[in-house]
């Protein structure tokens, strides 16, 4: 497991959690969009360690839901077939949200076993866990628990 990246935001970050054989991701930031990026970033960290991924195509994701918790499900699955269909990992995104469309870029490469070292595969994300929302502080989290 990675530790989160210090980027010198200290109100944005993400972080992993452990839930019985699989892996809880959450991402916090000041507005859900930067929550949901980190999210993702949590989620390719489970896999490798983002920082040895380079962001060198950028992929365009959509996806809508009813509500937020339901969207970080779907953000989080359009991920992993992108992921499983382009044979890349992901170090970075720009999420927009309006309403309940999510408007994403994923940028990264493909895998290089060797480079990468891949630790193990998402299978997907889970409503275990998952819950988006206000923090204490008025910041964003968004969190659940991905099947690894």
């Amino acid at each position: 497991m990675f530790q989160a990246a210090d980027a010198g935001n200290e109100d944005e970050y993400w972080t992993h959690f452990p839930h019985q054989a699989d892996m809880g991701v959450r991402g916090v930031g000041p507005t859900r969009e930067a929550a949901f990026e980190q999210a993702a970033l949590a989620m390719t960290a489970v896999i490798a360690d983002p920082a040895r991924v380079a962001p060198d195509t950028a992929v365009a994701i959509c996806c809508e839901a009813p509500d937020d918790e339901l969207l970080l499900v779907d953000w989080l699955n359009a991920l992993i077939l992108e992921m499983a269909a382009r044979h890349m990992l992901f170090s970075r995104f720009e999420v927009s949200l309006d309403g309940p469309r999510l408007s994403a870029t994923a940028w990264g490469e493909p895998i290089d076993l060797d480079r990468h070292q891949p630790a193990v595969e998402v299978k997907g994300a889970t409503y275990t866990e998952l819950k988006v929302g206000r923090t204490a502080s008025g910041g964003w989290q968004a969190q659940c628990v991905v099947d690894v």
